[in-house]
Order: C-alpha cells, then structure tokens, then sequence
C-alpha cells in the first residue's frame, strides 16, 4: 500500500535525532487582504446616565477623564457584482468618564456612551465549500446535527488600541447637533449592563459631544489548508532560571528595564485642556 503520510529523510542520522526541514500540510486561516487606518471621528455624541444628566445640568466646567473600548460589532457582507469584495462594518461602543464641577473645591464623576461606525472594502476570495467535522459525543444513529457544519466564509478581525479623546463640546438644547450622529436605538443588553443604570437617549438637557481618534489594523481571513516547511521539534538548550524571591522590592525594580520610549516627547499622545462654559450657542464646558 502506498505511504501518503508526509515524512522526512535525513541520510546518515538517526530519524528521531533528525532536524531536517519536511513539508507538512497544515489547515489554518489565510490572511487575504488587509488594511490599517487612523480614524478621527469628530463631534460624536456622547449618550448619559440619568445620574449623568443631572450632574451635567448643574456643572461649571466640564472634561473627559479617560475613553475605555467596551466592546466592537464586526459585520461581513458581500458585495453584489464584485465577485471576491466584501465591506466589512465596524461600530465601536465606548464608555467614556467625565468629570465636573458642581462646587467650589467639589467635581463628580459621570459615564455616558458613544459609538462610531466605519465600513472598509477588503476582497476575501470566494468559495462556497462546506464541512462537516467528527464529535466525540455524536453517535452513528444520532441523526441531524447542526453543530459540526461549518462553511468557509471569509471572516473579518479588527486590532485596535484604546481611542484618544481629541476634544470636547457641549452644547446646549436650543443649539443644531454639530455632528451626523451615531443612531443608538438598539444597544447590546451587555453595553447597557456596563453601565449600572439606563443611559439616556432623548435628552432634552445640554449634550455631551467627544471627538476621537482610533488607530486601527483590519484584515479578512478565510479558512485554508497550506503547505509549510516544518522542523521536528528540538529539546531547548537554555535552561530554566529559577525567580528571585527575597521580599525586596527595591531588587525587583532594579532589575526592570530603564522604559526609554515612555520620556520621548514625541511619543506621547496628550489631549488638548477642554475650553472653559462661555455664553451663547454651543457653548463649551
């Protein structure tokens, strides 16, 4: 019978001492396309808290303490007449932390939630194949199972960092939305429980818009078999160092490496101070 096994050869050594490259056929996911980006999303409203609403009314000055990802919705959607083109939607939902001032000497925190959206056109390839795949708990006469088919459809995968606050307005009731905001009718039960309490979405109140900006690197991956060169595995020389534990703290941190980047100016990426409440139309905190 024919061996169809991929093997390796290496003449005069012993084969289990062997580190000859031999091609393997691994079944993996291949990146077809792929794009990097750095969006600013200007003026983007900023959904409160009940609790939020009241302390926004009554502050003086207000500022974004820090923006968190809370959670991101990727969607895949082929594109008609564009065979091997996919648009690929991403919306962003972001907790954001304010701070205000309702007294001399006396500020309270609050959250609200804002979501940016972005669509990108990467090509996926096509295919239709499906598989079906082995369980162990499934029997010969269990019948109809959906849970070991599968499809190779192109699936997308969006790597971002946290997003950087680049300004901040407030703008009062009487004054035009200065942005084409985000709709939030529907926000994920998850998004909503993050916050403690319901978020307020038909304010009538003063508004809370946040400019940000976010780096981004999206790719679309399709499920692939490829053939690769593979070594047999080597036992490592290094040997493992055992961990210093002699309570001193001082030891440890000298043994950390001198962070060098974190002093160059050019680095570090500051907000700019909010502006101050002045009167008048979108007037800012």
């Amino acid at each position: 019978m024919q061996d169809n096994k991929n093997s390796s050869f290496c003449q005069g050594k012993d084969k289990e001492q062997s580190v000859c490259p031999s091609a393997v056929c691994i079944d993996t996911k291949r990146v077809l396309d792929s794009c990097r980006d750095r969006d600013c999303f200007e003026n983007a409203r900023v959904y409160l808290t009940a609790s939020g609403e009241e302390i926004l009314a009554n502050a003086s000055n207000v500022r974004v303490r820090y923006a968190k990802l809370l959670w991101a919705y990727v969607g895949v959607s082929e594109i008609p007449f564009n065979c091997g083109f996919y648009q690929i939607t991403v919306r962003y939902y972001i907790e954001v932390e304010l701070e205000g001032c309702v007294a001399v000497g006396r500020s309270q925190t609050f959250k609200g939630l804002a979501a940016l959206e972005k669509d990108v056109v990467l090509y996926g390839g096509e295919g239709r194949a499906i598989s079906y795949t082995s369980e162990s708990t499934q029997g010969y006469c269990d019948g109809y199972n959906l849970n070991n088919v599968s499809t190779n459809d192109p699936v997308a995968i969006v790597e971002t960092v946290e997003p950087v606050v680049l300004g901040l307005k407030i703008v009062d009731c009487n004054c035009p939305c200065p942005c084409t905001c985000t709709s939030l009718t529907d926000i994920p039960e998850g998004i909503r429980d993050a916050f403690g309490e319901e978020l307020v979405l038909d304010s009538d109140g003063a508004k809370v818009y946040v400019s940000f900006g976010i780096f981004s690197v999206i790719r679309i991956v399709r499920p692939a078999q490829l053939l690769v060169t593979a070594t047999d595995y080597s036992v490592p020389e290094k040997e493992c160092t055992a961990a210093q534990n002699d309570d001193n703290p001082c030891s440890l941190f000298r043994s950390i490496a001198f962070p060098v980047s974190q002093f160059k100016g050019t680095d570090c990426c500051q907000t700019p101070e909010p502006p101050r409440r002045s009167g008048g139309c979108s007037c800012g905190r």
